[in-house]
């Protein structure tokens, strides 16, 4: 019988949630959710100096706004340092981790003479198979006894085999001198005990897996199964860093990107499923494998993330992306939408997602839905109310008046309209965006005048001939 999926994200809660740490959960998350397995959370906040509460509030935002949900409860590895003190006692127990009396000036002194004369700086300690009788009454620290000859091998998912030569393999520190555990030490006992089977993360940790591979082999622990994703580069080809913009997670929220935009994107980004670049969260789960996953760095690219963004939009039912708009407005501190606005955006929706990249663009699409009377143009509509166009829209309105208020009638309207002005409605279209809404780039002025109605329309268009 398999066993089944489990994998896990395990963030450091020391400040924003990164753009990379958000693509390696939801590489956690595709795995997991399209094998039917489980997908967990554990803050790692060890490092109690530099962990906050703020943070670890950003991260569960963060994953919350991507749609990411996790199994269970996230779990605090602080809280478990006395599980991980309890493997490394077992192990000192069987012979196979000691204690270590050497000081740090006296391991600084031996590194600084190795260096001098050009030897390796590993160190090995005297303390390692010293007899217990010899034990000074001094302060010491646990450590693992690693093999000293052969070699260990990663079999990695993404990497391929990944050997290491044992003699370049320190004997690792399991307990600090004051008897808490190290972070090496806790990341395995923590997989071990969530049942982690498949470890996806960063290759950045890469060196990591070997020296984690003793504690599991010296437990008697199944390994779980490695996959080591690049890291994501700037467009400049250097890691992505806040000179190349926004980094993290919320930044993109308040910028207006959609979650499911972000999704579809950051799977791009280092996974592939032939030449496939738009699909569903559904496709996704069952398309997603580590065989997908390349080996080179991705560079982040603002202008697909936008497309894909595009597309997303333009295939969100509009109940669900009115919904979402309301989420981005309130994350953003603007003023949600009444009811008469929601009403308006329903029935406008078709006509403004097309095209619109982000949130900001689809609310700027709907100024004139936004806007109440009487409209201020910008400066670029304002150049289309010249004395002449404005003359214009004054003969038109009583026509207007007079139309039944449909798209065939309206359009034969101001079509027969602008012939009899000898022009195209091409020229005449100009002004009346700018009269609708106040803006040059509009949707079409036969939507707009069918979403917010003939009064309001007429109204708009007096305003602005006046």
């Amino acid at each position: 019988m398999n066993t089944p999926v489990v994998t896990r994200i395990a963030p450091s809660p020391t400040g924003y949630m990164h753009i990379g740490t958000a693509r390696t959960a939801l590489f956690n998350w595709l795995y997991a959710r399209g094998r039917g397995g489980k997908f967990l959370l554990r803050i790692e906040d060890t490092d109690r100096e530099r962990s906050t509460p703020e943070a670890t509030a950003a991260i569960l935002r963060g994953m919350e706004w991507l749609g990411l949900d996790i199994d269970g409860e996230a779990v605090s590895q602080f809280e478990r340092a006395d599980r991980h003190a309890e493997v490394a006692h077992k192990l000192l127990s069987e012979g196979k981790a000691y204690r270590c009396f050497a000081s740090q000036d006296e391991i600084a002194a031996f590194r600084e003479q190795a260096r001098a004369e050009g030897k390796s700086t590993l160190y090995h300690s005297p303390w390692r198979d010293a007899d217990e009788s010899t034990f000074p009454d001094a302060p010491y620290v646990v450590r693992i006894k690693a093999p000293r000859e052969g070699t260990t091998v990663i079999r990695d998912q993404v990497q391929g085999d990944v050997t290491i030569k044992n003699e370049t393999l320190d004997d690792m520190i399991l307990l600090r001198s004051d008897g808490t555990p190290v972070y090496m030490l806790a990341v395995v006992v923590d997989d071990y005990d969530m049942g982690i089977t498949h470890v996806i993360r960063g290759d950045d940790h890469l060196n990591n897996a070997a020296r984690q591979m003793l504690i599991y082999q010296a437990m008697g622990w199944p390994l779980p199964v490695y996959a080591h994703i690049p890291l994501i580069f700037g467009p400049d080809g250097k890691k992505l860093s806040k000179r190349h913009g926004a980094t993290g997670v919320e930044e993109y929220q308040l910028m207006g990107y959609p979650a499911s935009g972000m999704r579809n994107y950051l799977a791009r980004l280092g996974w592939s499923h032939g030449d496939d670049e738009f699909f569903t969260d559904a496709q996704a789960q069952e398309w997603f494998d580590l065989g997908g996953i390349g080996r080179s760095p991705s560079r982040f690219d603002f202008k697909k993330l936008g497309n894909i963004c595009g597309q997303q939009i333009a295939a969100t039912e509009d109940a669900a992306l009115l919904h979402e708009l309301q989420e981005f407005l309130a994350a953003a501190g603007q003023a949600t939408l009444d009811d008469i606005k929601k009403s308006l955006f329903t029935d406008a929706m078709p006509h403004l997602k097309e095209r619109a990249k982000t949130y900001g663009e689809l609310i700027e699409k709907a100024h004139f839905i936004m806007s109440s009377r009487p409209i201020v143009c910008d400066e670029k509509a304002a150049k289309s109310l010249d004395a002449v166009s404005r003359g214009i829209l004054k003969e038109l309105t009583p026509h207007l008046r007079n139309v039944s208020w449909e798209r065939t009638e309206l359009e034969q309207c101001l079509n027969t309209f602008a012939e009899e002005q000898g022009t195209k409605f091409g020229k005449l279209a100009a002004p009346l965006r700018a009269a609708l809404a106040g803006r040059a780039a509009t949707p079409s002025v036969f939507d707009m005048m069918l979403v917010i109605g003939r009064d309001e329309s007429i109204a708009r268009i007096e305003d602005a001939a006046a």
